[in-house]
């Protein structure tokens, strides 16, 4: 046929048509491997083990409050009382300055807190990785109420000689959650920023914190908050993942402040003699419990089997019908071997406990962490992760939910899938007296009894 005529060659049309769909297999794989969500990675995290040194038993606790002479008596009692009840035991620490009389509140103790405890997490995970700072990519770090400048990170670069193009991102004021608001904020980064190595820092100051008025919602902090931090290594790099300990697989962040009950649940704030501290109100364990709701209802349809969606639901329109007064709580071990519930103190513990209805087992690593190292805020989740570790409880395929609270109010949660053999050999910041553990029923590790 002749080239310039108007008809189509039809036989050659056809015969277009595999070259043509081979050629969209080929795009439609390229386009995969290299747009598909990366996965994130945790390499490794460090935790700060403070010195016996530090050590701040509750006698030892109770007795420096009262030499300091700025309690008054009744204050003194309500210390004492939340003290006891706490749950924390005499292994938890406080800085050096702390222990001293009067408290050193600079702001050169705190950053002497600070140096001490980040220094430390960074040249622990450096050292063991064999790291070299200059390949980290992304640092972040939160510090909800100890904000210096230079910030945080700035800190940090200054002190591991990293980049000058490093991207650094320090965050305050964000409360106890701000750990796995951190990761998130990893997690959108490298959505961006392909084949990097970012480090997480998680801490909060106790030195500048020390609240010295007589409001009674402003001393349960003196009482609970205790000297921590940890240093987090993650990577959405392949090569990374044969190195890693942890796949992440779901991060929801919830903010429930435009309640006011809830927003005002945890607060810092000015008394009427002018001293500063942090408000904690009596609807804490209702507000945390609401923001936990709401934070599983979104979760739930991600982890839970399909039986479990199935029975809420049932129960949800049974409870419509008014059949049942109750909605089922679905059983999130199916969907979870363990559970890091943030050890902000015994009530929070007890009330996740119920309402998700978990067996003391559930929370052993919360508990124990509150016991052994007390509140120490963001970082808490990573004490008890290494908990789990130590105890050899952690098996290859294992899934772990993070569970987070702060002010705001915000309920953070985070699930982790175990993809390596861990050795619970290995020396973290439990090793020394994991065989202690769990704490009995009244509260005392056999170190105490």
């Amino acid at each position: 046929m002749d080239s310039s005529s108007p008809f189509i060659n039809v036989s050659q049309t056809f015969m277009s048509f595999p070259h043509v769909a081979s050629a969209f297999v080929v795009i439609a794989i390229f386009s995969y491997y290299f747009f598909r969500p990366k996965c994130i990675y945790l390499i490794d995290f460090s935790c700060y083990q403070p010195p016996d040194f530090l050590r701040a038993t509750v006698s030892n606790f109770i007795e420096h409050l009262t030499i300091s002479g700025v309690f008054d008596q009744e204050s003194l009692d309500l210390q004492q009382k939340i003290l006891e009840r706490s749950g924390i035991g005499d292994g938890a620490s406080v800085p050096v300055t702390v222990h001293e009389i009067p408290p050193n509140s600079s702001l050169s103790a705190a950053r002497e807190e600070t140096h001490d405890i980040l220094f430390t997490v960074v040249e622990d995970l450096f050292l063991k990785h064999k790291i070299d700072p200059k390949s980290i990519d992304i640092l972040v770090s939160n510090c909800s109420l100890f904000c210096p400048s230079p910030s945080i990170t700035s800190i940090i670069i200054n002190r591991f000689g990293m980049r000058s193009d490093i991207k650094s991102f320090s965050l305050s004021g964000m409360g106890c959650s701000a750990g796995l608001l951190s990761i998130n904020l990893v997690k959108d980064l490298m959505k961006i920023h392909g084949d990097s190595l970012a480090l997480v820092l998680s801490m909060e100051a106790v030195s500048p914190n020390g609240y010295r008025g007589k409001c009674k919602s402003m001393l349960i902090a003196n009482t609970i908050f205790r000297m921590g931090g940890a240093a987090i290594l993650l990577s959405n790099r392949e090569q990374d993942k044969p190195n890693a300990k942890y796949k992440l697989q779901h991060l929801i962040r919830t903010h429930v402040g435009s309640d006011n009950e809830s927003y005002e649940s945890v607060m810092q704030q000015i008394d009427e003699e002018g001293n500063v501290g942090v408000a904690l109100s009596k609807q804490l364990v209702k507000v945390a419990s609401k923001a936990l709701k709401i934070n599983v209802v979104e979760l739930g349809p991600q982890v839970l089997p399909y039986s479990e969606q199935l029975k809420y639901i049932v129960s949800f329109i049974k409870r419509k019908w008014g059949m049942q007064k109750e909605v089922y709580t679905p059983n999130f071990k199916k969907a979870f071997e363990h559970f890091c519930i943030h050890a902000g103190g015994r009530a929070i513990i007890d009330g996740v406990e119920k309402h998700l209805k978990l067996d003391k087992e559930d929370v052993e690593a919360s508990r124990s962490t509150l016991h052994r190292y007390g509140n120490t805020s963001s970082s808490s989740l990573w004490y008890e992760l290494q908990y789990l570790e130590a105890k050899g409880r952690m098996k290859k395929g294992d899934r772990v939910w993070q569970i987070g609270f702060g002010s705001g109010f915000k309920a953070n949660t985070a699930v982790w899938k175990c993809i390596s053999e861990i050795d619970s050999k290995d020396r973290n910041a439990w090793s020394d007296r994991i065989h202690l553990y769990p704490v009995s029923g009244d509260g005392s590790s056999a170190l105490e009894t």
